[in-house]
């Protein structure tokens, strides 16, 4: 360690300094983050129901039993396609919307700033009450959609979008893409203007279109920008809870289940908190495989 500290010059004061700035961030990972992981892949492995929950109570090792009933349970496979097909279409739209508004912002008119600024407004609201917004503008009884879509005559009786099988996911999907389009936007943005307009000027004196522009140059100049947004976005989304919790409860029939609610339900609506912690250390292993797939893709930008 010395020899570190004389390598790039530190003093031990200086050593000492940064570690005490270091220090309160990695008390906060062990106590706040660390510590619950690890409790929740104990747990996973044992036998716990409202019966032996007490600290002082007998829990049995299971071995993988819980992750083997969790995956033999009906609910699994809706909560498989609905959490993938939920994070598919989000991350699509959220992503082309808030590349389209990036680039649109990125041109210099009058009311970019604060068109720009109106945007941030929904990824800045919590999004419970986002969620109680979208819920109550599909009711069927009081719903603003359905007023509109019945005033237009596209819909001749209200619709019950949150209460049908077929429609129910949808809900969650709009807002979810509300409030994660200014996020991508932001996030792109960000990237646009790191791009030199010395280049797109360049790239005009030689004759080349808004589309050859876009695709030579924006495109792999906007690449890291892009990776990041994209990975970010299925992270964030992939696990979503509060919105499908409030607007859905993961129903009507398991049509909008996702890992989240799964894993919810089976430790505070059934009360298996073993099988509660497979669920969820199953959703941790899928984005910890992702989180590594994204390093390994930034060292690669890195090194080329």
């Amino acid at each position: 360690m010395t020899g570190k500290m004389r390598r790039f010059g530190w003093s031990k004061k200086e050593t000492l300094t940064g570690i005490l700035f270091v220090l309160p961030a990695l008390v906060y990972m062990l106590v706040l983050i660390g510590y619950p992981i690890v409790y929740n892949i104990v747990l996973s492995f044992q036998d716990v129901s409202i019966y032996n929950i007490g600290p002082e109570a007998e829990r049995p090792f299971v071995g993988l039993s819980n992750y083997i009933t969790v995956m033999k349970d009906s609910t699994m496979i809706p909560a498989v396609k609905n959490t993938l097909f939920y994070t598919i279409v989000c991350l699509v739209v959220q992503f082309s919307l808030g590349l389209a508004f990036a680039l649109l912002f990125n041109k210099k008119f009058a009311l970019a700033k604060p068109l720009r600024g109106m945007l941030v407004v929904s990824w800045m609201m919590p999004v419970t009450v986002t969620a109680l917004l979208f819920k109550y503008m599909l009711s069927p009884d009081v719903g603003i959609i359905n007023i509109i879509l019945q005033a237009l005559g596209i819909i001749k009786a209200p619709i019950g979008w949150l209460q049908n099988q077929n429609t129910a996911i949808w809900g969650p999907i709009f807002a979810n893409i509300w409030v994660g389009v200014p996020f991508n936007m932001l996030l792109l943005s960000t990237g646009l203007s790191n791009i030199s307009e010395e280049i797109y000027e360049s790239a005009s004196i030689d004759g080349a279109g808004v589309w050859q522009k876009f695709r030579s140059i924006t495109v792999p100049l906007l690449k890291p920008a892009m990776l990041s947004v994209l990975i970010l976005g299925f992270v964030y989304t992939f696990k979503v809870f509060e919105l499908i919790f409030v607007m859905t409860g993961g129903g009507p029939v398991n049509a909008t289940e996702v890992f989240a609610t799964f894993s919810y339900k089976q430790s505070f609506g059934y009360y298996y908190f073993g099988q509660g912690a497979a669920v969820a250390n199953i959703l941790l292993i899928i984005l910890f495989c992702v989180s590594l797939f994204y390093l390994k893709l930034m060292g690669k930008e890195e090194t080329s």
